[in-house]
This record gives structure tokens, C-alpha cells and sequence, in this order.
């Protein structure tokens, strides 16, 4: 193997979200020389995935055939849908084992349409939005509530709760999480 090949590996596992040039250096050499027989089945499941996984028709979630595992499963609550930024923040909320509703993947305000068609087709009651805390998610939430209030007045809608993490200390939250935790305080 050339230094340029080398280096071109380097290269492509650099271009990879959290890698930096020193564990793009490390993986190389590791799939390269350390490990042949890992960097091999390693190659051999990176084409497989690009080869059969794409995004889900229903929800936009990772899947195999036309529809995800999650929107083909039966069992799930068809009344909640959960509206999410991307794929990987329902990995997240599927690894905490604490809903068991559908989603759907909004990744712009232009999916409105196919936002309202899912919830008709899943029959769902309640929309809860599970976004990146800010200004613009809030501005997404109202456009949304805004359009499909009036279209599908049974419909409830709600987000995720903020504020302070279980086990940490007031003096290491951020100023705007601890005045959302107060604002948004439960009774007790």
C-alpha cells in the first residue's frame, strides 16, 4: 500500500462527524495493517449498508424494505407520533425504552403535507414534538400547530420536557435550562 492510499484513508475516515485527524490516522492504520481481516468485514458492511438501507417512505427512520421495523410493528401505540429532526435522535429515543408510539422524521416545513398524511393514515391523537431545544424549533412547532390545528382539531400536541438532568447540580446547568425547568415547573 502507497503512503497516498494511506493517506487517502486517513482522509475519508477524517470526513467522518467526531473523527479528527489523529483517530482518522489511528482507524487506518488499525483496518489496514493491525487488523486486514476487520478492515475487510468492515469494508464489506459499509457497502452492504449503502447498498440496502435507506430512509423509511412512512416515518423517514432507517429501513430495509419500503417500510421500518417500527412503522411495519402493530403493537406500537398508534396514537402518539413523535416528530423528530433526523433518524438518529429515534435510535435515541428508542434505546431509553421509554415510548412506544410511532414517529416521523421532519426535516423541513416543506414535509407539512406528508406530516398530516401520517397522522391521518396512523390514526394518531397526539403529536409530540421531540426537537433540538431553540428559537427556530420553537418557530417550527408553532407553524406546524398552526397548520394542522385547524385541519385536525381532535388533535393534540405537546414536546418533550426541559430543563434539569437528574443528578446534576444547579451550578453546572445552563442559565437557559434552569430558567425552562422553572418556568415549565410540575406540581408536586
Amino acid at each position: 500500500m502507497s503512503i497516498s492510499r494511506f493517506e487517502e484513508l486517513v482522509a475519508s475516515f477524517a470526513r467522518l462527524p467526531g473523527v479528527g485527524k489523529k483517530s482518522a490516522q489511528k482507524y487506518a492504520y488499525f483496518v489496514a495493517l493491525g487488523d486486514p481481516f476487520f478492515g475487510q468485514n468492515l469494508a464489506h458492511q459499509i457497502e452492504e449498508a449503502v447498498r440496502f438501507l435507506h430512509s423509511c417512505e412512512r416515518c423517514g427512520f432507517i429501513a430495509e424494505g419500503e417500510i421500518c421495523e417500527i412503522c411495519a410493528d402493530e403493537l406500537r401505540n398508534h396514537d402518539l407520533l413523535c416528530v423528530v429532526e433526523s433518524a438518529k435522535d429515534i435510535i435515541t429515543i428508542e434505546n431509553s425504552r421509554s415510548y412506544d408510539g410511532l414517529y416521523f422524521v421532519l426535516k423541513s416545513t416543506d414535509e407539512l403535507l406528508n406530516l398530516e398524511r401520517a397522522i391521518e393514515q396512523n390514526g394518531s391523537k397526539e403529536l409530540i414534538f421531540a426537537l433540538t431545544p431553540g428559537l427556530a424549533s420553537d418557530a417550527v412547532m408553532l407553524l406546524v400547530e398552526n397548520e394542522l390545528s385547524a385541519k385536525l382539531p381532535e388533535l393534540k400536541f405537546s414536546k418533550i420536557a426541559q430543563g434539569v438532568p437528574t443528578g446534576v447540580s444547579l451550578e453546572n446547568i445552563d442559565l437557559l435550562s434552569l430558567s425552562k425547568a422553572l418556568k415549565d415547573r410540575n406540581n408536586i
